[in-house]
Parts: C-alpha cells; sequence; structure tokens
C-alpha cells in the first residue's frame, strides 16, 4: 500500500504487507470482478486503514489505541499496534462477533472488552469514553479511510475505471474512501468516466437501503439489526453521510440482499470461482448477482472466510476401505 506515498498524507510506516490483492475475472457475471481484500494480512480491508492510523498513533506520541468492533477492526486494530508497539483495547458486542476474529484480536495480545449489548453501543462507549485515555481507530478516524481508498488505485491500475463498484455497508466508511481514491484519480486526469458506487446491506441490518428504497435523506436507523453476515449487522453506522454523498455523487444506490442470498452467493463465490469470503464480503457479490447490472463491475469482497468459519456447513461421506473409496470415486 504504501508505493502510492504521493497519494498519502503520511509517507511511510506501520506495515504488514497490506495491499496488493487480487483482482480477479469472476465467473458469476459477464463483467464482473472480484477484488479480494481478504488477501490482506489479518484477512480484511481494514488493514489498509490501520496501517495509516496506527502510524498516526505512533506518530501522534499515544501508547495506546481502543476500537470498537464486530471482528475484523479488533483483529487489525490488535495485528498493526503489535507491530508497533503499541497497547491495544478492543471493545466488543458480547455474543455478536465471530469466533475466527475473536481469537486474531487475543492472539495479538490485545485486551479484549465485552459488552452487553450491539456494536452501536460499544462504539458509543469508545466514542464518549476511550477516547479520552486512547487513540481512536474506528473509521471516524480520517486516517484510516485515506489507506482504505487506496482500493480504488490498485483497481485503476488492473483494469482502469469500472462502470460499477459495489461494497458491503456496515459502518459505512469503507464505500466513501473508495469513492474519494476514484475521486483522486479524477483529478489527476486519469479518470474519465468514474464508476458508480453501490452499497449493500443485510436486510436485517439496512438502514441506508431502506431510506434510499423509500426515497429519504437520512438512515432508517435500526435498533436491533440481524443479520449472518456479522461484520455488516450494524444500525446506526456512523460514516453514514460520507456513504450517501458518495453513493449520490456517483449516480450509483443502496441495495439489500436476503441473508438467504448472501450463505448462497458465498457458495457460489467458492465453488465456482474458488474464492473463500466471509458472509459480509459476499453481500457484494449477492447484490452483483441480484442485479445482473451490465458493464464492468468490481466486487469488493472484504473478508476471508476463515474470518467467521461457523456459518460454514461441512458435509462429509465416510469410507471403510478402500474397495468403497474406489467405487466413490468413479461416479
Amino acid at each position: 500500500m504504501w508505493r502510492y506515498a504521493s497519494m498519502l498524507p503520511l509517507k511511510d510506516g506501520v506495515t504488514l504487507g497490506e495491499g496488493g490483492t487480487p483482482l480477479l475475472k469472476s465467473r458469476l457475471g459477464e463483467g464482473l470482478y472480484v477484488k479480494f481484500e481478504g488477501a490482506n494480512p489479518t484477512g480484511s480491508f481494514k488493514d489498509r486503514g490501520m496501517a495509516l492510523g496506527v502510524t498516526a498513533a505512533r506518530e501522534s506520541g499515544a501508547n495506546k489505541v481502543v476500537v470498537a468492533s464486530t471482528g475484523n477492526t479488533a483483529a487489525s486494530a490488535a495485528a498493526y499496534a503489535a507491530r508497533a508497539g503499541l497497547r491495544c483495547y478492543v471493545v466488543l458486542p458480547k455474543g455478536n462477533v465471530a469466533r475466527g476474529k475473536l481469537i486474531q484480536a487475543a492472539l495479538h495480545g490485545a485486551e479484549v472488552v465485552m459488552i452487553n449489548g450491539l456494536f452501536d453501543k460499544a462504539l458509543d462507549y469508545v466514542v464518549n469514553y476511550g477516547t479520552k485515555y486512547a487513540y481512536p481507530l474506528n473509521s471516524f478516524n480520517p486516517w484510516r479511510l485515506e489507506g482504505q481508498k487506496t482500493v480504488a488505485f490498485e483497481i485503476y491500475e488492473e483494469l482502469g475505471c469500472p462502470d460499477y463498484v459495489i461494497v458491503p455497508v456496515g459502518n459505512a466508511g469503507n464505500i466513501s474512501a473508495i469513492w474519494k481514491g476514484f475521486r483522486e484519480l479524477a483529478e489527476l486526469g486519469l479518470c474519465n468516466k468514474l464508476p458508480k458506487m453501490v452499497g449493500v446491506q443485510a436486510e436485517g441490518a439496512a438502514p441506508l437501503a431502506e431510506a434510499w428504497a423509500r426515497g429519504v435523506e437520512e438512515p432508517l436507523f435500526v435498533d436491533e439489526p440481524n443479520t449472518v453476515a456479522t461484520a455488516i449487522k450494524i444500525g446506526r453506522p456512523i460514516n453514514w453521510p460520507k456513504a450517501l454523498r458518495a453513493v449520490k455523487e456517483s449516480g450509483g444506490f443502496f441495495v439489500k440482499v436476503s441473508d438467504g442470498e448472501i450463505l448462497k452467493a458465498q457458495r457460489l463465490l467458492a465453488t465456482r470461482d474458488g474464492i473463500g469470503a466471509e458472509p459480509a464480503g459476499a453481500a457484494s457479490i449477492a447484490a452483483a448477482i441480484k442485479l445482473n447490472i451490465g458493464g464492468v463491475a468490481v466486487a469488493v469482497v472484504t473478508g476471508h472466510a476463515l474470518k467467521d468459519p461457523d456459518v460454514i456447513e461441512i458435509t462429509a461421506k465416510e469410507v471403510r476401505n478402500a474397495d468403497e473409496l474406489i467405487e466413490l470415486l468413479e461416479k
């Protein structure tokens, strides 16, 4: 990521080798490409922003950082804080964090704090209390979004400017960051036609998609969000004004997908394209399949399947001897 230093507010810093993720042609749509952010060091797109955010924390003289998280932010903050020699506190909604992500945060030495409630309550705690004692690394931190905009630069390098970029939306920072990246490319005269940004939310956690469908100007916040896609299980996204602006400016739109569509897309992406996505990451694929939009579209798959292994159903056939194995193989 740091090879884009001329486009970043800091010229070098903390790194685990983030960025440079695969952009792959999909078999699930004629002009569909997959930007697989699950190939980042901790398995999600968060690493791009965290590299910059943790660098800023270190440069400011902070010795500890804090985040609220549904899981991926916690994992990434813990890893990058460890790399920088900083203490890390992660505030998580008890019972609402996928085990793969929780293990990462603990493994990297973070102080794990569980609260009774959902992500929005955890974020409220960080904003109102945590920021008094530690450097905050949630996506209201502008340094984070500066790192995440580099997704746009990588897409441009390999594909030019696509017609659509499809992004899962939880706390709503990433879609605005990617849009900012494309706008900066346009300012340099590199993108004559900017992509339309498509924000995807799960039906049970769709404050922006629902508002868009009803034609209202502010999110229809959800007090009890519910979806299998835990990374976007957020009812009150803090970055909603930025996300709404990105979608409007680009001529894009918001769309919601069901949990059934997400899980089906997750399976199709894995069996047809060989890409393992966590449910939230597969939301962009679900939207691409549902919309069947023309032109060139890039679906951003935000996290790796191993982040949330418990949602995967495993079927296995038992053989008792070599003959039964041969019989099975001959089918």
